[in-house]
C-alpha cells in the first residue's frame, strides 16, 4: 500500500549537466519497493509547481533503509528538486506502479536502457545478479557524458555494451543497433527495457521476430500518479471494435508486456 511520507535527503548529487542522484532515508517504505516502481515527489517547498513529479526508484537498500532516485532536470519541478539539500526533508508518495514481473524469470536476460530510461533498470539488474541470472546490459545515450551507471555496472557480474549517437563512447548510433546485433549473435530468453518511445517501438519489432518475452517500462507524463487524472493513459491491445482500450500508466503500469501495448510516437 502506498504512503505519503517525508524522508530525509542524504545526498543530492549532480552527475552530469542534467542528471542527478538523490539518496533518501525511507526505512518506512523500503521494504515494500519492487524494481520498476516509482515515487511521486513534491519537488518544491511550496505549492508551485502544484503537481508532484513521478520519479523511478533507481536503487534501494533494505539494510540501510535507503531509496535512490535518478532524475533528469527537464522543467520547473525537477529544477526545484535539484536545489534540495542534504539534511532537509522531502515529501513523497509511494511506492506506486506495478514494477517488473519477476515471477517467471528466465536465465539469459537482456536489459536495455536508453538515456535516463536506465533509471528504473539498475535495481532490476542488481536483483537479477542476486538471483544468479546471466545478464547483458545495453546502454544508449546521445554522448559519453550522458551514459549512466557504467562504473557501477562494470563492478557487477554482467556484460555491458554502450552506444552513443555521436560515437564518443562505444558503438556510434542508436542502442537498438546493439540490440539487433546481440539478438542475432546470441539467444536471449527474456528482455527488459526502458527508454524513449521510438526506442521501445523499434525493440518491439526486433524482439517480436525472435519470439522473446519483453517487458517495457513507459516514460509517460503523469499528473496525480494514482489513476485519477487520466493524463498518462496509453493504448493496450484488446479484442473489441477498435482493437484497443486505454489503461493508466501510473496504476496499470508503468511496466507492460511489449506485446500488449501500442506505442504511439
Amino acid at each position: 500500500m502506498s504512503k505519503q511520507i517525508e524522508g530525509e535527503i542524504l545526498a543530492n548529487k549532480q552527475l552530469n549537466e542534467s542528471d542527478y542522484r538523490l539518496v533518501l532515508s525511507l526505512p518506512e517504505l523500503v521494504d515494500e519497493i519492487k524494481s520498476g516502481q516509482f515515487l511521486h515527489v513534491k519537488c518544491g517547498p511550496g505549492l508551485d509547481p502544484l503537481l508532484r513529479r513521478p520519479i523511478s526508484v533507481h536503487q534501494y537498500n533494505q539494510d540501510r533503509g535507503e531509496i535512490v532516485l535518478l532524475y533528469r532536470v527537464f522543467g520547473k519541478g525537477t529544477k526545484q528538486l535539484a536545489k534540495r539539500e542534504a539534511g532537509k526533508k522531502l515529501d513523497v508518495m509511494g511506492p506506486l506502479g506495478n514494477g517488473f514481473d519477476l515471477t517467471e524469470l528466465e536465465n539469459k536476460i537482456l536489459v536495455v536502457g536508453g538515456g535516463i530510461g536506465f533509471a528504473p533498470l539498475m535495481a532490476l539488474v542488481e536483483k537479477l545478479v542476486e538471483l544468479n541470472k546471466e545478464v547483458m546490459v545495453l546502454l544508449g545515450a546521445r554522448r559519453k557524458e550522458q551514459l549512466l551507471c557504467t562504473d557501477k555496472l562494470e563492478k557487477l557480474s554482467v556484460g555491458l555494451k554502450v552506444a552513443t549517437n555521436d560515437g564518443s563512447a562505444g558503438q556510434k548510433g542508436y542502442v537498438t543497433r546493439l540490440v539487433e546485433q546481440e539478438l542475432d549473435k546470441d539467444k536471449y530468453e527474456q528482455v527488459f527495457a526502458c527508454g524513449p518511445t521510438p526506442m521501445l517501438k523499434a525493440m518491439q519489432s526486433l524482439v517480436n521476430t525472435k519470439d522473446i518475452e519483453i517487458q517495457v517500462s513507459l516514460e509517460e507524463r503523469m499528473g496525480c500518479g494514482t489513476g485519477a487524472c487520466l493524463s498518462c493513459v496509453c493504448k493496450v491491445k484488446v479484442e473489441n471494435d477498435e482493437g484497443f482500450e486505454y489503461r493508466k500508466a501510473c496504476t496499470d503500469g508503468p511496466v507492460f508486456e511489449a506485446s500488449e501495448v501500442i506505442l504511439d510516437e
